[in-house]
């Protein structure tokens, strides 16, 4: 014979097992969205955190190349409007290299990198005087395979939020 509350048991396992569906529902809406306006409810406008999540904080370079790509290009152009939002903050604009060629070579290679994603920012009204530039070479990977995949992510530059965030 049937217990009177196995109907209910089975409404109150289905019931939970609903809401707990909806939750994660809206749970992998919400990450999946990348509108500002979603985003910054839980990031802080003008931090480091603001710039990679809603504008991209790297450019990448082809091997041996120091010259934007498209991509880049519209990065950057990102970058840059959202640079003009916070006058207050000053930059570092780091250039990397993968880990082929001699220290020496990747240094001066990242500098150019550096100075190249600089220069287009300047070129689109950012103050020169805000930024500054820095190389790490090969010495900073974010990647540690020795791959193409993984060579094309070290060959990048960076922008940093170096001072004002917050301010």
């Amino acid at each position: 014979m049937k217990s009177p509350y196995a109907g209910l048991r089975f409404a109150a396992v289905a019931a939970a097992f609903l809401l707990v569906a909806a939750c994660s529902s809206s749970s992998e809406t919400g990450n999946a969205s990348t509108s500002p306006s979603t985003s910054s409810s839980t990031v802080t406008p003008g931090t480091q955190q603001d710039l990679v999540t809603n504008v991209g904080d790297r450019v990448f370079f082809d091997l041996d190349q120091s010259s934007i790509k498209d991509e880049g290009k519209a990065t950057l152009q990102r970058q840059a409007a959202w640079m003009k939002l916070y006058p207050n903050l000053t930059f570092t604009l780091e250039g990397h290299a993968d880990e082929r060629g001699t220290r020496e070579y990747n240094l001066a290679l990242g500098g150019r990198r550096a100075a190249a994603a600089k220069d287009y920012l300047v070129s689109l009204g950012v103050d020169a005087a805000r930024i500054k530039t820095v190389s790490y070479g090969k010495e900073r990977p974010v990647c540690l395979e020795s791959s193409e995949d993984c060579w094309a992510q070290n060959r990048r530059a960076v922008t940093v939020v170096a001072e004002g965030a917050g301010s």
